[in-house]
C-alpha cells in the first residue's frame, strides 16, 4: 500500500469508546482510530479526564469534535492538542436530530463559512491536522458542483483532509439508521474529488465491507474509513494490517487477542469499570467462525465474568 494511503475506523456513538479503541488497538497497529463525537461544550462544561482520557496504545488516534461555535471548537482543539490527541476532526456528517438542534453535524454543510471559520480559528491556535468529515451532501443539495464548491470554501481555509461518507444525508424524513443505508451509494463523486483537488487528502467511507473493496477505493482515494463492518467483524482489522501494512498475523491469532483483552478487563474491573462495558465490543471477535454463537452467548446472559471467557478458551483450544 502506498505509505500515504490510511485504512480507519469511524467514529461511532456510544461504539468507540476507549475500551473499544484499546480492542482495536490489539487486532491493528496501523489502523487509524477515532474517538466517539464528543460536543464542545461538553469538553469546555464536563469532566474532561472521564471525556478525554485514553490508552497510550490508541494512537495514532483522532478526536471528533461536535459544534460549530469557532470559539469553543478552538479551545477543544488546543485542548485536544495539548492531551495528546494526533488530530482533531470536526463532525459534518451525523444526521441525527441530537445535533441538528445543537447546529452541528451534518446540517452544518449547509453552512460551510461556518465550518470555514471553525477551521481556521481551531487551526490558529493548534499545529496538529484539523479535518472535516462529512457526506456528499445534504437535503436540497443536489448537485456535484454543491459539493465541490462545500469542499473548496473549507479547504480555503486550511483543511487539507476529508473523510467524505459518499451518501447524502436527508435531515427530515429519515432517521439516524435510515440515514446510514437508504441514501445510495454514490462513490463516483468522491472519486472525482480527488480528481479535482489533487492536493487534498481525500478518504471515503460508507458502506465498505471488506479488504477487496478497501483496495478498490484506494486506488481512486488516500483513505478508507470502515464503519459498522469494523465492530462487527473485528478481526478484518487484523487481516487489514496483514495486508496492507505487512504486520504479522500468527501472532494475532483471536485466542492471543482475546487473552491480552482479557488482562486489560482485569485491571479496568479492579477500578470499578463494569465489566459489560468491555466484553459488549468483542461479541464479533469470532464471527464467521466455529461455535460463534457459543461465544456471543457466553457473553450475552445476565452475569457475564471473565470464568466466560476462559471458559471460552478452553473450548477453542478443543
Amino acid at each position: 500500500m502506498n505509505p500515504t494511503h490510511t485504512v480507519s475506523v469511524a467514529p461511532m456513538m456510544d461504539w468507540t469508546d476507549r475500551h473499544c479503541r484499546y480492542f482495536y488497538r490489539l487486532l491493528s497497529a496501523k489502523v487509524q482510530l477515532y474517538t466517539e463525537m464528543i460536543t464542545a461544550k461538553a469538553i469546555l462544561n464536563g469532566d474532561k479526564h472521564r471525556l478525554l482520557d485514553y490508552n497510550a496504545s490508541e494512537h495514532p488516534l483522532v478526536l471528533q469534535l461536535g459544534g460549530s461555535d469557532a470559539l469553543e471548537m478552538s479551545e477543544c482543539a488546543d485542548i485536544a492538542e495539548k492531551w495528546g490527541y494526533d488530530a482533531v476532526n470536526i463532525n459534518v456528517g451525523c444526521p441525527s436530530e441530537r445535533v441538528l438542534s445543537g447546529s452541528f453535524g451534518a446540517c452544518l454543510m449547509k453552512e460551510p463559512n461556518l465550518v470555514g471559520a471553525c477551521v481556521e480559528k481551531m487551526m490558529g491556535v493548534c499545529s496538529i491536522p484539523v479535518t472535516v468529515k462529512c457526506r456528499i451532501g445534504v437535503d436540497e443539495m443536489e448537485s456535484y458542483t454543491q459539493l465541490s464548491e462545500f469542499i473548496k470554501r473549507i479547504a480555503d481555509s486550511g483543511c487539507e483532509q476529508f473523510i467524505v461518507h459518499a451518501r447524502k444525508a436527508w435531515l427530515q424524513g429519515l432517521s439516524p439508521k435510515e440515514n446510514r443505508t437508504i441514501p445510495p451509494l454514490n462513490y463516483p463523486w468522491v472519486y472525482q474529488l480527488k480528481q479535482d483537488f489533487p492536493a487534498l487528502t481525500i478518504c471515503i467511507n460508507g458502506g465498505v465491507q471488506n479488504a477487496m473493496e478497501i483496495e478498490q477505493h484506494l486506488s481512486q482515494v488516500d483513505g478508507v474509513m470502515l464503519g459498522r463492518v469494523a465492530y462487527q467483524q473485528p478481526y478484518l482489522l487484523s487481516e487489514i494490517d496483514h495486508q496492507f501494512y505487512g504486520e504479522n498475523k500468527s501472532i494475532k491469532n483471536r485466542e492471543n487477542i482475546l487473552i491480552k483483552y482479557m488482562n486489560y478487563i482485569q485491571n479496568e474491573c479492579e477500578k470499578g469499570v463494569p465489566i459489560r462495558s468491555m466484553t459488549r465490543h468483542i461479541l464479533g471477535l469470532y464471527h464467521g467462525e466455529k461455535n460463534a454463537k457459543l461465544f456471543r452467548r457466553l457473553l450475552s446472559g445476565r452475569t457475564v465474568e471473565l470464568s466466560h471467557l476462559e471458559e471460552w478458551l478452553n473450548i477453542a483450544k478443543n
